[in-house]
């Protein structure tokens, strides 16, 4: 009888045992807009090697082997982020933010934003060196492990705010646009304990077009 069952069930799914989790959203390590050397001496090539080819792929794998069977199987990044907690929180929001940070470097970026975004800073901190030595301020000041966003409101209005671990500012409600990872593994080889040497150096390789379009 059951030989009979499984036979009938392979003819009506097309010789093809379907299951649950075959459904199941995957979400894919996310492809590097540049070459892994081209945001040197900025960020070694050695440092993107490993932040992006081992660490962030550890996240997007550790999330694909969590979600099926919850709720946040068939969930976009976002949604998850805003709504899970625990080990699921935690590699969601790190996949979040390493897809906002590496799509945000160019290795011809620099300078400083243009249009309503620099218009935005400058009414919020008066100048783009000021906000600029804020934002460095905010994640040498962060303990620990963690992140520093300039993120905006529902109505455009900024902010800098400060992440612990894989936390991201949409858990506030707000948009994040612009991210600085204070994780030792993002800056440690190039940078050894010298936080702010590494993020000093950062604004050299912002694509400020990419910031701009996410305000």
């Amino acid at each position: 009888m059951l030989a009979f069952c499984l036979s009938i069930l392979l003819l009506i799914t097309g010789n093809h045992v379907t299951t649950k989790n075959e459904n199941v959203m995957k979400f894919e390590l996310m492809q590097l807009p540049y070459d892994t050397g081209a945001l040197a001496p900025v960020i070694g090539q050695q440092t993107v090697e490993l932040h992006h080819g081992k660490h962030l792929k550890a996240y997007v794998d550790k999330l694909n082997e969590l979600i099926p069977g919850t709720k946040f199987e068939n969930a976009d990044l976002e949604t998850i982020v805003k709504e899970s907690d625990g080990a699921i929180f935690n590699n969601a929001g790190q996949i979040l933010n390493h897809n906002l940070y590496f799509t945000q470097f160019s290795p011809n970026g620099g300078g400083e934003p243009v249009g309503p975004l620099a218009e935005a800073i400058n009414a919020t901190w008066g100048s783009f060196e000021a906000f600029k030595k804020e934002f460095v301020d905010s994640g040498v000041s962060l303990f620990g492990s963690g992140w520093v966003w300039l993120a905006k409101d529902n109505t455009g209005k900024l902010s800098i705010a400060k992440e612990a671990n894989g936390s991201n500012p949409v858990v506030k409600g707000l948009t994040p646009l612009l991210g600085f990872d204070v994780w030792e593994h993002a800056y440690y080889l190039d940078y050894q304990n010298k936080r702010v040497d590494h993020l000093n150096e950062l604004w050299k390789i912002i694509d400020w077009d990419v910031v701009s379009k996410r305000y």
